[in-house]
């Protein structure tokens, strides 16, 4: 057992009591857990990794369970959940919130307390900088069993900004050509998010410079593009709320304004002057993560300001059941749910969390929640982005194949898929119809054998060629096409240090080296230590002292010359 305080050693020994000392854990996700009580006791099962932390981790991977965000509640009931824990913020007249995640919380309270035969205890403790957020995450001090009013002495674990590449700038600037004006927005994290939200303020800021770089692209349009300013604004509707929507707000893009009545939000959507603008919600999540500067612009909202920015159970967010379909339809018109993959194969299925050999990557999370959601609404749309490439076993491979043993969304929800290359719209076309569009936004190295493969199969016309426009599909293509002035590498800044700033695609590189011995042994004989002194001290290998720490420094001091 962790070594606590006596206060919370105290909680422990109450629980364990009261439990009768079998006790089974449920913890949301991400940011609300209260690590210290959490140490004391135990967890182990999760339903969502981060991206490919557990690979190759054999306890993690057995006890995996896979799992829809929407029914995560359900499950954990089902396990036997007698006890949850998560940090809520400091009360506000007299009230509390659940803050980062309401997400699960509020779906398996309610399933816990209909199980009237369970000794059950829900409990929540008071982190003083976790931000006090409106919406259904606002619940009275009866909703616990037990408020702990005693420091958790943890900071808000903090995302630190990922560098975003050249590809990933391209594959976020095609897919900002897909979200309408007076639409709805839902996104995940990660560098393709940072793109997309890029791309969006460079729309909304520069308009003719963002229309003159997609002239220079000459993409292939569908019916979804919109290029001008974003006039009305989006709403902003995702089960992560993230860095992503705080930039779009400050842009003066996140400013389409939702209400909890259909006539008025009916009203709203035909254009109507409402006496109740600024009222509105602009922005409803089921939970939060990010940086320290999204934390401090919570907390920084104006009492004007925090009810319009929201928090939900995902059985709100994640999906149109619940007796108020109407409502949430019209609140979400135009919707674009906007998430990454992995890999898509030739007719439009999609591979997100996992590998060939069931190994788990992340976790399906609310993905195919989304995608569903796009399907059963008149104008929503599943956006797909992935980049076309990868480095695996030191080389280059393409992310589009011909098929592959695991998929997250099967190809009878295909939709909309993106790449650096352009977009290919798959919704209601034809085998053949998916696999041309879909050679057109991949690597041209690539696009010959999937096309053999096709033709074999009987999926390809015979006389089918590969277009003239699509056989640019190329690397160097994307460099002269989106230049670093108007596409950094951390276009909301960094919190890393020069010095870390290049250590972070030196290590990848090293990572991805790592696969071939051949490569790795070419990489020590040209690695020279002594040119980079600072980078190696931020690691402790200026000074090896064993062969070992001698030979990761030369691998390092490559890794940096050929990153650099």
């Amino acid at each position: 057992m962790a070594k606590i305080s006596p206060d919370l050693q105290s909680i422990v020994d109450e629980v364990v009591e009261r439990l009768g000392g079998r006790v089974v854990l449920g913890l949301p996700l991400a940011l609300g857990k209260p690590n210290r009580l959490v140490n004391a006791l135990y967890s182990v099962t999760e339903f969502y990794f981060q991206s490919g932390a557990a690979l190759g981790n054999r306890d993690r991977q057995r006890r995996y369970i896979s799992s829809n965000y929407t029914h995560v509640a359900r499950d954990l009931a089902d396990r036997g959940v007698n006890l949850t824990l998560q940090l809520i913020s400091p009360p506000r007249n007299g009230a509390f919130s659940l803050s980062c995640n309401p997400d699960v919380s509020l779906d398996l309270k309610k399933r816990l307390d209909r199980l009237d035969d369970r000794r059950r205890i829900h409990m929540g403790q008071v982190h003083p900088d976790l931000p006090f957020m409106h919406g259904d995450a606002v619940v009275d001090a009866e909703f616990f069993d037990r408020i702990i009013d005693v420091d958790p002495v943890q900071p808000l674990f903090a995302l630190p900004r990922a560098p975003v590449s050249l590809q990933d700038h391209a594959v976020g600037f095609h897919a900002s050509r897909l979200v309408a004006d007076a639409g709805t927005l839902q996104i995940g994290i990660g560098s393709l998010a940072d793109a997309l939200i890029h791309s969006l303020i460079l729309r909304q800021r520069d308009n003719a410079v963002y229309r003159r770089l997609l002239d220079g692209l000459e993409p292939a349009l569908c019916p979804l593009d919109e290029h001008g300013v974003f006039a009305a604004g989006l709403y902003g509707a995702s089960e992560l709320f993230m860095d992503g929507f705080m930039h779009l707000y400050q842009a003066g893009i996140l400013k389409r304004e939702v209400f909890d009545d259909e006539d008025l939000q009916r009203q709203a959507n035909a254009g109507a002057a409402l006496v109740q603008a600024g009222t509105g919600a602009v922005m409803d999540g089921g939970f939060f993560l990010g940086s320290q500067a999204f934390y401090d612009f919570l907390n920084g909202l104006s009492d004007d300001e925090r009810p319009r920015f929201r928090m939900h159970g995902v059985g709100r967010m994640n999906q149109l059941y619940g007796g108020n379909e109407p409502l949430e339809i019209a609140q979400r018109q135009h919707a674009r749910f906007i998430n990454s993959c992995m890999m898509v194969t030739a007719t439009g299925a999609a591979v997100s969390d996992g590998l060939k050999d069931h190994q788990v990557v992340s976790g399906v999370g609310g993905q195919y929640n989304f995608v569903a959601m796009a399907h059963a609404m008149e104008d929503g749309r599943s956006i797909l982005m992935l980049r076309a490439t990868r480095q695996s076993g030191g080389k280059t491979v393409s992310n589009i194949v011909w098929d592959y043993p695991h998929i997250t969304i099967p190809r009878h929800l295909r939709d909309v898929v993106v790449t650096e290359y352009g977009v290919a719209d798959l919704r209601g076309r034809t085998d053949e119809e998916c696999i041309q569009a879909l050679v057109a936004v991949m690597d041209a190295r690539f696009q010959d054998e999937l096309v053999e493969r096709a033709k074999s199969a009987g999926k390809l016309a015979p006389d089918w060629q590969v277009p003239d426009s699509a056989r640019r599909n190329t690397a160097r293509f994307i460099q002269q096409c989106f230049g670093r002035e108007r596409f950094p590498v951390y276009p909301f800044g960094s919190d890393f240090t020069e010095v870390e700033q290049a250590l972070v695609p030196a290590l990848e590189c090293l990572k991805s080296l790592s696969r071939s011995k051949p490569k790795l042994l070419a990489a020590w004989l040209r690695g020279r230590p002594g040119e980079h002194q600072e980078a190696l001290a931020r690691l402790g290998l200026d000074r090896p002292a064993s062969l070992k720490e001698k030979a990761y420094a030369r691998l390092l001091a490559s890794a940096l010359q050929a990153s650099g």
